[in-house]
């Protein structure tokens, strides 16, 4: 069924009205799926921030090349598990439902962001971080696609952009978290991660699934495509083919080019702080670092709101990975003191955190809803799996050559893949959501 006739039908008044007319419903769906991505943000960089007093406590250890590497090797199997939760439940969404689907994942990484304060080693740890990154994998590809499938399209980038805007301020509550609750341990930031997620779970009740989701799911009852085999197929037939790869390799390029360094954020601070820093003003200057870094991020946020429906996805996605490439190989060869680092942290957090708003509007709109979930949920998390060897060949950089800001240098080419890659994908600025 085409947009036109639907909208002529009556049948889909969700997506035909004006911007001045939205219904509650998708109000709803956009203030859900914001808390969950909130708090999702919060607990994942939960352990970015606590990486070195975790890490330190748990080995017996504070030379910073050790660190880095364990710490860099529980990042990487928690960016692998975020990966393989996005891809199954990315499947799940398309088949039992969005809201279903992220009351689900916010359960799994609310409870064990929660009973990561209580490892005994960082083997251990490691094992209940990837646990919660299975849920925090999961959570966006249901968030994503419930806001795209219930807001206007008149108005829909702008409440997918303001979806993603709340990955900048679940990092704001983490460093908040951080500060507040870090002075008594560790242990107590990852305890006080599982509270304000399990909040979210209220909502989910009153939150429907989308009306677009529902016909199409009741007009595959019966037919070769209601199987979650022929959902996740479905990606790699053409002309969905292209669209798959080119997702993939674009997410892939913004996700290892820039968490290749921001992981290694904290224990830059330490390293440049020296071993004469107390404990306290370590954890400030932490937290400050990547409070100034969301601040730049909230900013890149909020020019994408206007930038995407101005040049286009393809540029402004061009924009902000070529944005975030520079500001790289600024920060890395240029900061030399902790004054410094603040300085030029704005401007990473600008491009290489703001840019992933381009993802939140673009991914949807690559698939049709039968497998919208699906596909993004693949392209975002493959790519998410990939980059689990971000931090950790980091890591090994750090052991090898000594030097934080150089081993993230190293690895922030991968943005240029992104620039040459976002070319061969399709511009969907202007066209309707196909179902």
């Amino acid at each position: 069924m085409s947009e036109q006739s639907s909208a002529l039908s009556g049948e889909r008044p969700s997506i035909a009205t004006s911007t001045s007319a939205i219904p509650f419903s998708a109000w709803l769906a956009l203030g859900s799926a914001c808390l969950g991505w909130m708090f999702d943000s919060m607990d994942l960089n939960l352990f970015t921030l606590i990486l070195f007093p975790t890490v330190s406590s748990l080995i017996g250890s504070s030379n910073a090349a050790s660190v880095a590497a364990i710490g860099g090797t529980v990042v990487a199997i928690k960016l692998f598990a975020w990966g393989v939760g996005g891809i199954l439940f990315g499947v799940v969404a398309d088949r039992i439902g969005r809201s279903r689907t992220m009351l689900i994942t916010i359960l799994i990484y609310a409870v064990f962001t929660g009973l990561s304060g209580l490892s005994h080693n960082w083997i251990e740890l490691a094992v209940l971080q990837a646990i919660a990154g299975v849920g925090i994998g999961g959570e966006w590809a249901a968030g994503a696609a419930l806001v795209a499938e219930t807001w206007p399209e008149q108005s829909r980038s702008k409440a997918q952009q303001v979806m993603q805007m709340m990955f900048a301020f679940g990092v704001f509550c983490a460093a908040g978290a951080n500060l507040l609750v870090g002075p008594y341990g560790w242990r107590w930031v990852f305890l006080a991660g599982a509270a304000p997620a399990l909040l979210t779970l209220l909502m989910r009740k009153w939150v429907p699934e989308p009306q677009r989701w529902q016909q199409v799911r009741a007009s595959q009852k019966g037919t070769r495509q209601d199987s979650a085999k022929e959902t996740f197929l479905a990606i790699f037939r053409p002309p969905f083919l292209r669209h798959t790869v080119v997702g993939v390799v674009i997410s892939l390029a913004m996700m290892i080019g820039s968490w290749g360094g921001l992981v290694l954020l904290p224990t830059w601070v330490y390293t440049i702080l020296g071993p004469g820093a107390s404990s306290v003003v370590k954890l400030k200057d932490t937290s400050q670092i990547f409070f100034i870094m969301n601040i730049g991020a909230v900013a890149g946020y909020v020019l994408l709101i206007w930038l995407v429906d101005w040049i286009g996805r393809r540029p402004s996605y061009f924009v902000f990975c070529l944005g975030s490439y520079l500001a790289s190989v600024v920060m890395f060869t240029q900061a030399r003191s902790y004054e410094q680092m603040l300085y030029f942290v704005f401007f990473l957090g600008f491009f290489a955190n703001g840019g992933f708003g381009t993802f939140a509007i673009y991914l949807p709109e690559l698939f049709p809803t039968r497998f919208r979930a699906t596909g993004q949920g693949f392209c975002w998390n493959v790519a998410r799996m990939v980059t689990g060897i971000g931090p950790f060949v980091t890591g090994m950089l750090v052991s090898t050559f000594g030097s934080v800001p150089h081993a993230s240098l190293g690895i922030s080419w991968v943005f240029v893949l992104g620039l040459i890659a976002i070319w061969f994908g399709p511009e969907t600025r202007g066209k309707p959501l196909s179902d």
